[in-house]
């Protein structure tokens, strides 16, 4: 079973950058795809951005591509996302999503971590 724990949520102003991370416990984390979902109050959640198990492929939601950056370091059990230019609308709780296999796919069902508030403020 994996354990995610998600570090580096705040308070920031829009247009701002802030760095999400998520340290994976586990010996299957280099197996797994990795990725981070949001859920704000009274919204329907989204997976906002993947990684493949080897850091090679991703994925973005339309509304943070070009803005997010999802990287990950199987050496350190560790998965992070940069997030620049943010939006009010970004104002979620960020989760640590672990994926049962080496890539993504929507149906999949994820692990998911506590999560960690991101609040940008206008």
């Amino acid at each position: 079973q994996v354990q995610l724990v998600e570090s580096g949520g705040g308070l920031v102003q829009a247009g701002g950058s802030l760095r999400l991370s998520c340290a994976a416990s586990g010996r299957m984390f280099s197996n797994k795809a990795m990725g981070w979902f949001r859920q704000a109050p009274g919204k329907e959640g989204e997976i906002v951005a993947t990684i493949n198990w080897s850091g090679g492929s991703t994925y973005y939601a339309g509304s943070v591509k070009g803005r997010f950056t999802i990287s990950r370091d199987n050496a350190k059990n560790t998965v992070d996302l940069q997030m620049n230019s943010l939006k009010p609308e970004d104002t979620a709780v960020y989760r640590c999503a672990a994926y049962p296999g080496k890539y993504y796919s929507p149906t999949d069902s994820p692990f998911l971590g506590q999560g960690t508030q991101v609040t940008v403020s206008s």
